[in-house]
């Protein structure tokens, strides 16, 4: 089929990669015209396992590139996905403006089209949007829905650094449409993939993609709860978490204690849903205690190395990890940045390493030093924080350690083996106990 995406985001070049490398004819749109001509010259603007070597096959088969014109994209394809972005609002509920706008350009392309075709929300949106907004305005094209076009809604289940695989190797493929014919002309794009398609209305579609995140996000922090009494009992909350994962019904996934989940998808989408419940006059208690939660794990971290070096005034803390998690060079909501902030307070002489996030994070904060490796994080350091889990500091091993003035390591991501390490390395493990 001929597939027409808008925005270049991580979910939408993603998911135009994933197509054209399925043997879609795939256009991806996107007003910054920088991302566009990396894309036609198989540059990636974004950071993705693998993305740049699927990349460059797709461009040089000639089964995707770029434009600016979105009336052209969608006049020359049969199916256009809406991949913007929608960022929280102060008070937590989603801005769709980006996706309105879409839609008007939608509109308008739609004016002049004579064949059929079906506009495809995969921007996550709360409950209502695509039916309540979307719809009306590309009615406005003159348009019959039903006849003329189709509106569906396709949500996306993308983990950040695993996108790729995420996209082609889905455990199901949810597809949102007003009718079951906007319904099956989606499942059709999705015909070569091989994962349980649940059919269903737009709203529930919406609220599918929240429910889950919601319920991944409570899950880590229940476990990170749990990891602090655990931590006053002498007990190691990941074999506590080994134990229940083993029920079937609970799984070990996403029960790991660290300091608390960022990104661009679990913390907004917690704060949507909350949001939508109380524009609906009800209460979400779990759904606060989670967001509470969260907030304050990263700063135990802080606490950790307070109490251990008792005063952090003037102390040399390097910060191993800047991006919510390895394999990405999102800092979205980064449990680096109140981590990083937390330690300055103190006082603390603080200096900063990450293979792909510098960049980006130098934007959100000022008053720290950026480590061309680990090697000079590490140098003069009276302690470390561990804040995320590349493979490079997987891979630490205590001569790696050498160059510190004090060897305090507090491992938030619970991804070095304790007992590897020498003796005169004072391990912290979040959780450990």
């Amino acid at each position: 089929m001929k597939v027409s995406i808008i925005g270049t985001g991580y979910v939408g070049l993603v998911t135009g990669v994933g197509f054209a490398k399925h043997g879609h004819e795939v256009v991806c749109v996107d007003k910054d015209g920088y991302k566009v001509d990396m894309i036609n010259q198989a540059e990636p603007p974004i950071y993705e396992k693998d993305l740049k070597k699927l990349l460059e096959k797709v461009v040089s088969d000639s089964k995707l590139s770029a434009t600016m014109k979105t009336e052209e994209a969608i006049r020359d394809t049969e199916i256009t996905f809406i991949c913007v972005g929608t960022p929280s609002k102060e008070d937590g509920s989603v801005d769709t403006s980006a996706v309105e706008k879409v839609s008007e350009e939608v509109a308008g392309a739609l004016k002049k089209k004579k064949e059929y075709h079906v506009v495809c929300v995969k921007s996550t949106v709360t409950p209502g949007t695509t039916d309540g907004k979307v719809l009306p305005t590309l009615e406005k094209s003159g348009k019959k829905v039903g006849e003329d076009f189709g509106l569906s809604m396709n949500p996306e289940f993308l983990r950040e650094g695993v996108a790729l695989d995420d996209f082609l190797n889905p455990d199901r493929i949810v597809i949102g449409g007003i009718d079951q014919r906007s319904q099956e002309f989606v499942r059709e794009v999705y015909f070569p993939f091989k994962a349980p398609i649940l059919l269903t209305d737009l709203r529930t579609a919406e609220m599918i993609k929240y429910a889950s995140n919601a319920l991944l996000a409570t899950k880590i922090s229940f476990a990170n709860e749990v990891s602090r009494l655990c931590e006053k009992m002498g007990i190691d909350v990941y074999d506590v978490m080994d134990g229940v994962g083993m029920d079937h019904r609970i799984n070990r996934d996403f029960l790991n204690a660290g300091c608390g989940f960022g990104g661009s998808c679990f913390p907004k989408d917690v704060r949507a849903l909350r949001s939508l419940a109380r524009k609906e006059g009800l209460k979400t208690k779990i759904l606060d205690a989670v967001l509470e939660v969260n907030q304050e794990q990263p700063l135990l971290t802080v606490e950790y190395l307070r109490d251990e070096l008792e005063d952090l005034q003037g102390k040399k803390v390097a910060v191993l990890g800047l991006t919510f998690k390895g394999g990405t060079d999102d800092v979205r909501m980064t449990r680096a940045l109140p981590m990083v902030e937390g330690l300055k307070d103190e006082g603390a002489e603080v200096i900063v390493y990450d293979p792909m996030g510098m960049k980006n994070f130098s934007k959100l904060v000022d008053g720290i030093d950026y480590a061309d490796g680990i090697e000079e994080a590490l140098e003069g350091a009276d302690a470390c924080i561990i804040q995320n889990d590349w493979l490079e500091f997987k891979a630490l091993k205590s001569e790696d350690l050498a160059g510190m003035r004090r060897k305090v390591i507090v491992d938030a991501r619970r991804i070095l083996d304790e007992e590897e390490l020498s003796e005169n390395v004072t391990y912290i493990g979040v959780g450990k106990g």
